[in-house]
């Protein structure tokens, strides 16, 4: 199986949905690398960074779950760093 490394953007309008965000995120959470957030209190928004070296479709599957809870926006952007598992 190969792996790629990507971020995945998450910007959170929401907070009532914080709870299923971190729920999705723990699921994944033997993939991801890090994980940066930012409160922006002013805007009333919180701004996430996660970094993940997962198979594509794990990922892309994380990133349209998150997409989907009301009040996110999320974009991932993919490195051309493809490994085999356990490499």
């Amino acid at each position: 199986m190969e792996t790629r490394v990507a971020v995945i953007s998450i910007i959170v309008e929401n907070e009532n949905v914080i709870e299923e965000l971190n729920h999705l995120l723990h699921g994944a959470g033997r993939y991801i690398i890090g994980r940066m957030g930012i409160p922006y209190r002013e805007k009333g928004i919180n701004i996430i960074s996660i970094a993940i070296d997962a198979p594509q479709d794990v990922i892309s599957a994380l990133s349209g779950k998150i997409g989907r809870l009301k009040g996110v926006s999320t974009k991932t952007a993919y490195s051309n760093v493809i490994t085999k598992a356990g490499e």
